[in-house]
């Protein structure tokens, strides 16, 4: 776990003493070297237990494959902020480059603690250097209510949480995620077992979001830079999965009659976030929502409590993280010629940057989970776990699924397809870096067809 850790805090000194010509260079080599690196927790990955064992931190099944894709984001964030910080004054560039770094930090310690005590902190730490990122970098003024939207939904859920630990605490004597999964008896009056379990799950169901606590989530990504709608499209949203999968360890003798309301809350969110999707104009909202939509999934197949949701939730929550982060990437590249996120205003694209285009078909082909994409392995589990769950299910999880097929057509169609305006005549070519980007997203996931037991060990 140091082998990734060390380095990692080793790139705040390098961003701050690095000359200015070479400090992206030198950030970038080293976030890529620690990113390779990350690829050994895989060869330590047993199906058993815990491996890279110390007194704070440790890997498992869950774990390793958040870990390697918090690793593998930031060499990409630095990549996609290149171009719109170029303006800005060295220390600017600086600061900017400590934060991402701090964040990989914080995520790196939450991913990997065996303390639900450390996991807690570095959960909320992670809310510090985002909150900077969108009010400080972000496009409009209404990044200030986008950063204020985002801090109060995450504080409010996580206070109930900090709550119920600290009453586990005292009942059990211990947080350590080694042991509570030998869970203890703990006597209660009859409510407060329910109000336990919602205290528990509550920070996490805002964080993932479900539907009814998302509002937060479309605000904070279209304000926010590239690099902040990237990480918390591809990794601070997957906080919320990683632990609800943690902590039902305890939980499981409520969860079977207490996630009623919730499951039919994300199923419902699925169409719901489905349908705002076909209506909307703003490229990045449309991306953000549907977001939502696939989190509502991952929700539904954890609170199933079966070994297919469970696994189908871990393949959804990695596809999903790569797929949105290159849609959000590819927004960008739009974003950057056109200045502006309205779909009518900068159609036509693929007679300008045909290229690109093909990058916009893999993604809209991997959101909308085309086979043999991971993306499809992770619904098809869900949607099981669903129907065995309760058969009325396929209704709602086959609307769903044929609603995100129209919007993510409508979304390729609409930016790509279509007259080109006369406006938007004389762009600029795309650029080799940001191809690099893209390839960097997506050929991860075509190669996990190849290899998909990385990430699916629940059900082995």
């Amino acid at each position: 776990m140091l082998k990734i850790l060390i380095p990692t805090l080793m790139l705040i000194p390098i961003a701050a003493v690095s000359p200015a010509k070479w400090l992206w260079p030198s950030i970038l080599a080293h976030s890529l070297v620690i990113a390779v690196a990350s690829f050994s927790f895989f060869m330590n990955t047993v199906e058993t237990g815990w491996t890279c064992l110390n007194s704070y931190m440790a890997t498992d099944y869950l774990s390793t494959p958040l870990l390697v894709l918090t690793c593998w984001l930031l060499p990409l964030m630095i990549i996609a902020s290149q171009k719109h910080t170029a303006t800005e004054p060295v220390n600017r560039q600086r600061t900017f480059i400590m934060l991402l770094t701090s964040l990989q930090i914080f995520l790196i310690l939450a991913f990997s603690a065996t303390e639900l005590t450390m996991f807690y902190i570095m959960f909320e730490a992670t809310l510090i250097p985002t909150l900077i990122i969108i009010t400080r970098w972000g496009n409009q003024t209404e990044r200030l209510n986008a950063g204020i939207y985002f801090l109060f939904y995450t504080l409010a859920g996580s206070l109930p949480l900090l709550v119920a630990l600290i009453f586990i605490q005292k009942y059990t004597g211990t947080l350590s995620l080694l042991t509570l999964q030998y869970p203890t008896p703990i006597s209660l009056p009859m409510y407060a077992h329910k109000f336990l379990w919602l205290g528990c799950l509550l920070a996490f169901l805002a964080k993932l979001p479900l539907y009814g606590v998302h509002l937060w989530l479309p605000k904070a990504h279209v304000e926010a830079p590239i690099a902040g709608s990237m990480v918390l499209a591809a990794v601070l949203l997957k906080l919320g999965g990683y632990g609800m999968m943690r902590i039902m360890t305890m939980l499981e003798p409520l969860t079977k009659e207490l996630s009623y309301p919730f499951i039919i809350l994300a199923l419902w969110g699925i169409i719901m976030t489905g349908s705002i999707c076909l209506r909307q104009t703003d490229l990045k909202s449309l991306i953000a929502y549907s977001s939502v939509g696939h989190m509502g999934l991952v929700a539904g197949g954890i609170l199933t409590q079966s070994p297919w949701g469970f696994t189908g939730a871990l393949i959804l929550m990695i596809a999903h993280g790569l797929t949105s982060s290159a849609l959000f990437c590819l927004a960008n590249t739009n974003y950057e010629r056109t200045h502006s996120r309205t779909m009518l205003l900068a159609r036509g694209m693929q007679m300008i940057l045909p290229l690109m285009t093909a990058w916009w078909f893999i993604a809209s082909l991997a959101n909308l989970a085309l086979p043999p994409l991971p993306n499809l392995t992770g619904e098809l589990m869900i949607i099981t776990s669903l129907f065995n769950w309760s058969w009325w299910t396929i209704a709602f999880t086959g609307a769903g699924t044929l609603i995100t097929v129209a919007y993510s057509l409508y979304m390729f169609l609409m930016t790509q397809r279509g007259p080109t305006p006369t406006n938007i005549m004389g762009l600029d070519p795309s650029h080799s870096r940001e191809h690099l980007l893209i390839a960097l997203h997506l050929i991860p996931l075509i190669l996990l067809i190849l290899k998909p037991h990385l990430i699916w060990a629940w059900t082995c």
